[in-house]
């Protein structure tokens, strides 16, 4: 089966120079023109690869790749009329695997596409899941929502990556300084204080009693867990 190849870019020039390139290699090629549709795309159509823009509307193409790693390990090239290395260290922290700055020639792409999809073959990284739930707490990590119950809740940016980082550990105890070095930064690992606030908001917007959490919960004298046991059959069977 040839590999799926997801190419997202807002100028359809390039999606059909990309299309005609990539299927003349063999791989079956689908396409988005925005960040959004691209989240939906990879969620959807689960592709091998992605060939991404990284100036485009609704979400640039480096925003959208991090939505992606939040949920999926597929590999990501980001293609840019941009030179300067500090977008290409922007793309590669987001989580690319790749960079190709425009105009290429077509030689090099597909050189480019199969080194990545040979080093993805041997990888052989799961796919993660596109939606967590806790209880009545669910996240779209595709679409960077969250939810109790039926209702929408709206964190900050920083709120959310800190949600983030519990979603991911679950059932793991994380330090005050692991917490701090992950969501702020290594010089912030001492300020104790802006995670106690951050922690104590966020349990404002997600428990039923932040008195008593049930989602983020304090181990004392260890730091802070999302207890993996707390997810009840219900939602397991929802999650998968």
């Amino acid at each position: 089966m040839p590999a799926k190849i997801l190419v997202v870019d807002d100028e359809k020039q390039y999606i059909h120079l990309l299309q005609v390139n990539l299927q003349s290699e063999g791989y079956e090629v689908i396409s988005a023109m925005n960040g959004e549709d691209a989240l939906e795309m990879v969620s959807a159509q689960k592709p091998d690869l992605v060939l991404m823009d990284v100036m485009m509307p609704k979400l640039d193409g480096v925003t959208t790749c991090e939505r992606i790693r939040q949920f999926s390990n597929v590999p990501v090239i980001m293609l840019t009329a941009k030179r300067e290395e500090q977008d290409r260290v922007k793309g590669l922290n987001a989580g690319a695997d790749d960079y190709v700055v425009k105009p290429f020639s077509a030689t090099e792409l597909i050189a480019r596409v199969k080194a990545v999809l040979r080093r993805a073959r041997k990888d052989d990284s799961s796919m993660g899941e596109r939606f967590f739930q806790h209880h009545d707490l669910k996240i779209d990590f595709a679409r960077a929502e969250v939810w109790k119950g039926d209702k929408p809740v709206f964190l900050s940016a920083t709120e959310y990556r800190l949600l983030i980082q519990f979603a991911h550990h679950l059932g793991q105890i994380m330090t005050g300084e692991e917490l701090l070095t992950a969501i702020w930064g290594p010089s912030y690992k001492e300020d104790k204080e802006i995670l106690w606030v951050s922690i104590a908001r966020l349990r404002q917007k997600l428990e039923d009693n932040p008195h008593s959490p049930c989602h983020i919960v304090t181990r004392s004298g260890l730091g802070y867990l999302m207890p993996a046991e707390t997810v009840s059959s219900t939602d397991k069977r929802k999650r998968e």
